[in-house]
């Protein structure tokens, strides 16, 4: 398992280098195979708070649409990753922290803390995913209340209209998403990973073309390994007691850790990003 910390202070905006470092993150784990589960964490007192609004001030039209092209690239990136992403969200989520957390299979929310696209309030728009994801997350009339007013969304209510899926005391997000992501990544891979395409990729089609897409992902799955193990586990041993993969074991923060070659199935807590310049999160 791996965490992906994002860490820019003091608002862990979204600048050019935390992008970069995202998307470089992104694309090393598409192809991880060790790896059982994904957990966006941006620490103990905020997830993220948007994009740099300092950077994004000082650009003209053509900088701008490179800049959100990229980031809109490794949002769907961490989107299409094949294991499943739990979004721990501790603080505020806003703008581009929130875009990312819908990114995310399930999302842990602090009980203290705020969602919310603030971008109709600087005169702009969301534009790494916001009004694509919420609006198949919530529907239409919620996803324009959000979108077109730019409020703020406490934790209660995020878990009413089905923003977060679960609600906890703040000192106990980043534990309960661990929790939840190990239970994950315990389980059987490929099955898991088909799971994840034949929603995301059948909520865009027809009822019919998400058919034909579930019966080829199911054929594929049941050749697997793991498919052979769950099975004769049942037949042997009754329901529930089948074990794949891996144990996963949690280890901690990178700091603490040795090089990632060195460790087991639990990678390094991976920082995305470190520098100590201040930079301003949206409003």
């Amino acid at each position: 398992m791996v965490v992906l910390r994002l860490v820019n202070p003091p608002m862990n905006a979204f600048d050019s280098a935390q992008r970069r470092e995202l998307a470089a993150a992104a694309r090393e784990l598409a192809d991880a195979r060790d790896v059982g589960a994904v957990v966006l964490y941006g620490g103990e007192r905020l997830f993220a708070a948007g994009a740099d609004i300092n950077a994004l001030a000082a650009m003209g039209p053509e900088e701008v649409r490179g800049w959100n092209r990229a980031l809109q690239r490794t949002f769907e990136d961490v989107a299409r990753l094949p294991m499943p992403v739990v979004a721990a969200l501790t603080g505020h989520a806003l703008g581009g922290g929130l875009e990312l957390a819908l990114c995310a299979d399930y999302r842990v929310a602090a009980d203290n803390a705020v969602l919310g696209q603030p971008e109709v309030r600087l005169g702009i728009m969301p534009g790494s995913g916001g009004t694509q994801r919420l609006t198949r997350l919530l529907g239409p009339a919620k996803a324009k209340n959000l979108l077109m007013t730019g409020r703020r969304v406490k934790a209660a209510e995020a878990l009413r209209i089905g923003l977060v899926d679960e609600v906890v005391p703040a000192d106990s997000v980043y534990a309960t998403a661990l929790a939840y992501a190990h239970r994950l990544a315990e389980g059987p891979a490929a099955a898991l990973e088909a799971i994840k395409e034949a929603v995301d990729q059948g909520a865009d089609a027809g009822i019919g073309t998400g058919l034909a897409l579930e019966r080829a992902l199911f054929t594929g799955v049941f050749g697997t390994r793991d498919a052979a193990t769950g099975l004769h586990s049942f037949l042997d041993h009754g329901p529930g007691k089948a074990s794949f993969g891996s144990p996963v074991h949690e280890q901690g923060p990178a700091h603490e850790q040795g090089p990632a070659h060195e460790q087991g199935p639990v990678r390094e807590e991976i920082p995305v990003h470190d520098s100590d310049d201040e930079k301003g999160g949206s409003a």
